[in-house]
This record gives structure tokens, sequence and C-alpha cells, in this order.
């Protein structure tokens, strides 16, 4: 039970940053001037089209896929967070349906996708309320959206249309983009940066890096034309190799941008560790195929340290480490990212890989499945890379 109360603090920030929505640009705040709105979202054409990923087809991974299927995706389509009082979350929703596109389980993204908008879609824009309480009444009182959760939404979409040829679903990953350039891109001194909730934010100068989804912004640039695409990707990587903290130079689950000096440290209000957020931030990187500079090599230096077991997280202040393991989600993204590193980083890769074939609860059960997609989709870039 040791490692529960870092999934429950996962997301309690968003009903905690709907209370005390930020002003337009008031002092020392962030300018509310949106990217899209600006010069550079007024260019023409389109950004290039990512390949896309290969089916998963491997009898372990499909078996993997149906194992979470029947444990946590209820018949009318949504995700259960069964380590979290069996709530939802726009997150789980995303991650369902870019799994039942890679194995090809055109209708449970159906079904996914349906509940999803019933439940989740906000009034007045294409943003998703980020979370959904069955006992809560009403179960979606927030109606705060979490940048996270929209992106593997509209990634997900965007792959979707092209998997089985439907541009309704173009069309839907187009306007969750429109929105996302609209209302949760902005820029702070010299960074254009992602803000991780609609409300809440910009006043206080605080992003989450984990955020980031680079493989999936990707996607939805494709169909939404603007350089500020490429602008947030090079930032993003920026932000992550330049945020970085402790005796392992590791990211923060959340980051401070100093609105005065665009001075970066951990986050006030939330621990400052490498924990169950920034766990993505490899997670994303490898899968989109990103070598942040000195990222990965601090990664492989804290997970190959002589630690007495796979740390869950790892304190950025003093240098503590948790006092239970990882568990396998987290083994499986470190499987990952060293893997899809090796080259350049001659660490050893240790054992991660035999411990992420199963797990119990939501949260390390979707890390393991999309690892294993993002494997697979690092190995079809480079078979790409050679054959070219």
């Amino acid at each position: 039970m040791a490692s529960v109360l870092p999934l429950l603090n996962r997301r309690s920030f968003l009903g905690l940053a709907a209370l005390s929505v930020a002003s337009s640009a008031g002092a020392g705040g962030w300018a509310a001037q949106s990217i899209l709105g600006s010069p550079i979202a007024n260019a023409s054409g389109r950004g290039p089209m990512p390949p896309m990923p290969p089916t998963m087809r491997n009898r372990a991974d499909v078996e993997m896929y149906r194992d979470f299927r029947a444990r946590f995706v209820l018949p009318e389509g949504r995700v259960v967070d069964n380590h979290n009082g069996g709530v939802s979350h726009s997150e789980g929703q995303g991650w369902g349906m870019l799994m039942a596109v890679a194995f090809d389980d055109e209708p449970t993204f159906d079904r996914l996708w349906s509940w999803t908008k019933h439940w989740f879609r906000r009034p007045g824009d294409r943003l998703h309320a980020w979370r959904y309480q069955p006992s809560a009444e009403p179960p979606v009182g927030d109606l705060n959206n979490a940048t996270d959760g929209d992106l593997y939404i509209a990634g997900a979409l965007a792959r979707g249309a092209r998997q089985w040829r439907r541009p309704e679903l173009a069309a839907e990953a187009t306007a969750i983009g429109q929105d996302i350039l609209r209302l949760l891109v902005r820029r702070t001194g010299s960074r254009t940066v992602l803000l991780p909730g609609a409300f809440g934010f910009e006043k206080e100068g605080v992003v989450n890096p984990s955020y980031y989804v680079f493989p999936l912004m990707r996607e939805v640039a494709a169909l939404v034309p603007s350089p500020a695409w490429s602008t947030l990707e090079t930032d993003g990587i920026r932000l992550i190799s330049e945020g970085r903290f402790g005796p392992w130079a590791l990211p923060p689950d959340w980051l401070r941008i100093d609105q005065r000096t665009g001075a970066l440290r951990p986050a006030p209000g939330w621990p400052a560790r490498f924990s169950y957020d920034a766990i993505r931030i490899p997670l994303h990187l490898a899968w989109g195929g990103i070598d942040a500079p000195g990222v990965f090599k601090n990664f492989s230096q804290y997970w190959n340290a002589s630690h007495p077991f796979a740390p869950a997280w790892a304190d950025l202040s003093s240098g503590a480490i948790a006092p239970y393991p990882a568990d396998a989600g987290i083994r499986a993204v470190a499987h990952l990212a060293l893997r899809a590193f090796q080259k350049r980083d001659a660490a050893s890769v240790k054992e991660y890989g035999s411990q992420a074939s199963h797990a119990s609860d939501y949260f390390p059960s979707a890390l393991v499945v999309l690892s294993r997609m993002a494997a697979s989709e690092s190995r079809s870039r480079q078979k790409d890379f050679d054959q070219g």
C-alpha cells in the first residue's frame, strides 16, 4: 500500500488549479497571446505526415493488450483507474484509443471515443474535461482539461483516421489541435510553453514536462498547419534538458519557470521528485526518437546505479529514493529508454525488461503496453532508415 499515495495525488492539481483561474496578463504573469492568433501561426501548408505505426501482431503483445482491455475497459468504453477509486481520466481514454489503433481494434476504439465525447467534451471548445468520478454527482464536476489527455486523444484520432480511412476522425483531431494551439500554448520569456490546463496555470508559471507528448504532437501537427508545433517541440526538449536537478540530474514531475528571470526549479506545492508523472518523459522521448542532450545519459546513470532495487521515485532535493521498488510500468519505460539509446550510451540495460511482463493496476499496466508500442515504432523507424 506504500505506493498508493503518489498515484492518488497524480492529478489533484487540476481541481486546485480551477479554484484560482489566472487573469490574462497580470503583473508577472504569462503573456496571454495565444500562438494560433500570432503571426507564426498564419503560415500555409501542413506538417510532414508521420509514418503510420505498424500494427502490433506479436502474440505476447496482443495478449498483453487483451488483458489490459479485459481488466480496465468497461463495456461502455470507460477506462477505469482501479487504484484510484475507479475514476477515469482523459489520459486513460486517450491511451485506450491509441492501443486500439495499434492493435487494429476498431470496435473498442469506437466505444472508447463515443464514451469520451459524451462525458468529457467541454462546452465551447473541443478540449476534454480531465476526470470522471463514478460516485460523484455530477461525475464530471471539474471542466478543466489536462493537456496530455487532449494530445493523447487527438493523436489517437489522427492515427485512427489513417488506419481505417475515416476522415471524420481526422476532422475531430483537427478541431482538438486547433484548440490546443488557441488555448494551451503561450510565450513566456524566450520560450513557447504548453500549459498543463486551460485554467489556473498562466499566472503561476507551472508546467509539466511529461505533458510534451512528442510523437502525438507530430500527428496533430500534420493536420493543423502551424510552425508553432515545431517551436513547441524544440522548446519542450530544451525545457527538459535544462530543467533537471538532484544528484542524477533528473527532470521533476512539475516545473516552475520564474516569470522575471526564466530560471527553472521544481514547482512548489508538489514533491520535488522524478516520479509517476516524470516517468513519461523518457517514454515520450524514446517514442518520438528524440535524444535530448545529456538526458538519457542521466537516466542511464540513475537506473544503473547501485540502488538496493530499482526505485519508484527519487527526491531531487535530498537525493533520497523511494523505500519501495518501481512497479512494472516504470521498469518497462526504463527498459525502453535504455534499449532505444544503447548505441549512444554503452551502459548496461540491467534486467528491467524481464520485470515488465505484467502489472496489477491501471497505470503501470498502461505504461507496459505503451512501452511495447513505442519499441515497435522505434524498430519500424530504424528499418525505414536502414532501407532508405
